[in-house]
């Protein structure tokens, strides 16, 4: 555009969205036959549309499917079913091996070819005595043999506190402990802690946290089938005074962007020695995130592959008032080290990108160059005058970027005013409008019109897209021009400011569905994920934006297989494939009025089309709709809230050992 209005002033794309929490009340008032018909009939003929980019031609279907959820729901509810919610169930059932199991593990640990020594380093100051001692039985406990505890008592100034840990010392030839003649703070302890380990690997532990009687088992397996292996963390959760464990958090695979919004490798945190010393351990001066810092440092030797993630709780912080794990406010220097820990690792990337704390972690803002790259925004419809009206005026007026066209494609418009109105568009300075008449297909659409634009980087937008945050495009575009990254997705609200799109998860619902969907804007989500920069395995075309060239280099969007649905997330997962990163931000924010044009369709010639876009789905990426890295065996595939899984889907503790070739050697 070559002019544009005068704009208003931009607020920090790191602001957080205000509180403003809300009831909800749904009523129950059906009988239980129909209950029962309504949820297997709708259930049946939606459980493979949650989630379509395209137009809202398939909002009748994703209607029929939430209302199939709720008969589902209110069928229970009607028969007096409890839904299977406490943590401490779910912990009693799939996370509590027992007796026989613990000694099963350690008879077939006996066989393995390889067993890795692994030195649990502890940093010890005045500890409450109670909860030291819980810490180190915790490691007394485990079920794997080859361990040693490494402590570093940082000049501990209560007799009790020593008088323990020698007493632990005499009692354990595998516990070394070091008596620090002076204070140094949990840095320099943890060195000295480090300094003891005789062990190929180390493993974090703080002095009042806990391991799973099974965590050390866990790691040594995982280093075993995964030779390639130089950082492995898990999944974690909160235990309190009273021993009752609660917040867990399963995190996805390993995603580096999400690492860089939140310190998600810790807890339990576990690290091939040789790779901590060539970093030169724990530094001083970060403390209170030095555990942030040096897995930032050695993440920057490291490959994807060489960093695995364990989807078991193997950690449980210990929650009370002075602890991190209780709230992030009772350590404010933590944020301040985190903050310069993160922003010289972007130096020492050659990254221009600076971070600043946010309730939910830390929020990374990219440079641009002094001359952003041009942008085509490429807006499909058909007729629906008022919708493009408020899409385009909304973009030029609102919006903060200063390089950009649009590409109009108009599929067959017939209605005077829209078309008067196209024309009017199409003479004006940074626009176009194309006439495309061909039968609706949304993948050809936007392959003609990448086809004809001009910018180094393509946006598809919705026609139904309303810009509400001015720093939108240049978030996105700073984003995309990152190396390894591929498409980038936005922050989609409803009208009511409920969450629309958040990034994709493949397998929920079907085929996939949308992370946190119906959450109020301001709620943090699951582990803060709804309020933090992350990479999601697809991320949703109704405002998109990605690199030409990679756009071409992948094939674009599927004309054949999915001329409407799903052809994003196919998008998405060939992008993924040829090894680019999708990535999704909190910080451009739209308005998607979603299901306000193209009308109901819900013929049976459209059902059969949808049927037959789930099939090519299904077989062209079953395996990876079951498992989404950007997701966690233990949470439901049922809905988009992150709930638990009924029975995880996470390998049995017992299944037999699997050995990969070995990898070469850094």
């Amino acid at each position: 555009m070559q002019s544009k209005p005068t704009l208003p002033t931009a607020a920090s794309p790191c602001a957080q969205p205000k509180s403003d929490p809300r009831g909800q009340d749904v009523g129950l008032h059906r009988r239980i036959s129909a209950l029962e018909s309504q949820h297997k009939t709708l259930l049946a003929q939606a459980s493979a549309l949650r989630q379509s980019i395209s137009w809202r031609i398939t909002a009748p279907l994703r209607w029929l499917q939430e209302h199939a959820q709720r008969a589902k729901r209110a069928m229970h509810a009607f028969r007096g079913v409890r839904p299977r919610s406490s943590y401490q169930e779910w912990v009693a059932a799939y996370d509590t091996p027992d007796r026989s199991m613990r000694m099963g593990l350690r008879n077939a640990v006996a066989a393995w070819p390889l067993r890795p020594r692994l030195s649990v380093i502890m940093p010890s100051y005045n500890g409450r005595p109670a909860w030291l001692r819980q810490a180190i039985e915790s490691v007394r406990s485990q079920i794997y043999p080859d361990w040693e505890l490494c402590i570093a008592d940082d000049a501990s100034t209560r007799d009790e506190v020593r008088s323990l840990l020698r007493r632990y010392a005499r009692s354990d030839p595998r516990i070394k402990v070091e008596f620090r003649a002076r204070n140094g703070h949990i840095s320099v302890a943890s060195n000295s802690a480090l300094a003891l380990a005789s062990g190929e690997w180390i493993v974090l532990l703080d002095h009042d946290d806990l391991l799973a009687p099974h965590a050390l088992y866990c790691v040594a397996r995982e280093i075993v089938e995964h030779p390639e292996a130089r950082m492995i963390y898990s999944d974690e959760d909160t235990i309190d005074a009273r021993g009752w464990r609660s917040h867990p958090y399963f995190k996805p695979d390993w995603n580096p962007d999400l690492f860089r919004s939140q310190n998600m490798f810790s807890h339990l945190g576990a690290y091939q020695k040789r790779l901590v010393e060539g970093v030169g351990g724990f530094r001083e001066g970060f403390e209170g995130s030095q555990d942030y810092d040096l897995a930032l440092r050695c993440m920057e030797r490291l490959n994807s592959a060489q960093i695995r993630h364990i989807p078991r709780v193997l950690y449980h912080w210990r929650a009370h008032d002075q602890s991190t794990a209780q709230s992030a406010d009772a350590k404010p220097y933590a944020q301040a080290a985190a903050e310069r820990a993160l922003n010289e690792h972007f130096g020492r990337a050659g990254v221009s990108a600076v971070a600043e704390a946010v309730p939910q972690g830390y929020c990374v803002r990219y440079g641009l160059p002094e001359l952003p790259p041009l942008v085509t925004l490429i807006i499909p419809t058909r007729n629906a005058e008022a919708l493009v009206r408020q899409c385009v005026e909304s973009i030029v007026a609102r919006t903060a970027y200063p390089n950009y066209e649009i590409l109009l494609v108009d599929n067959g418009s017939d209605d005077p005013e829209a078309l008067a109105y196209f024309a009017s568009l199409d003479a004006q300075p940074g626009f176009a409008v194309l006439r495309d008449d061909r039968p609706f297909n949304y993948s050809a659409l936007n392959n003609f019109a990448v086809s004809r634009a001009q910018g180094e980087f393509v946006a598809l937008v919705n026609n139904d897209i309303e810009v509400i945050s001015p720093e939108w495009l240049a978030e996105m575009v700073s984003i995309a021009m990152q190396p390894g990254v591929g498409a980038v997705g936005a922050k989609l609200l409803y009208p009511d400011r409920t969450l629309q799109h958040a990034g994709v998860l493949l397998g929920v619902g079907g085929i996939a569905g949308h992370a946190h969907k119906h959450f109020e804007a301001w709620q943090p989500g699951y582990g803060g994920r709804a309020q933090l920069i992350q990479s999601f395995s697809a991320v949703t075309a109704a405002c998109m934006v990605v690199r030409k060239s990679l756009y071409e280099q992948v094939g674009g969007l599927d004309e054949q297989h999915l001329p409407v649905a799903y052809n994003d997330v196919d998008f998405c997962l060939r992008l993924r494939e040829a090894g680019y990163r999708n990535v999704w931000t909190p910080y451009a924010e739209l308005l998607h009025h979603e299901s306000a044009t193209r009308g109901a369709d819900i013929t049976a010639e459209a059902r059969e089309r949808f049927e037959m876009e789930s099939a090519y789905m299904r077989q062209r990426w079953g395996e990876l709709l079951a498992a989404d890295p950007a997701y966690n065996p233990n949470l439901t595939l049922d809905h988009e809230g992150f709930g638990l899984a009924w029975p995880p889907r996470v390998a049995p503790l017992d299944a037999p050992l699997r050995i990969h070739s070995p990898q070469p050697q850094p």
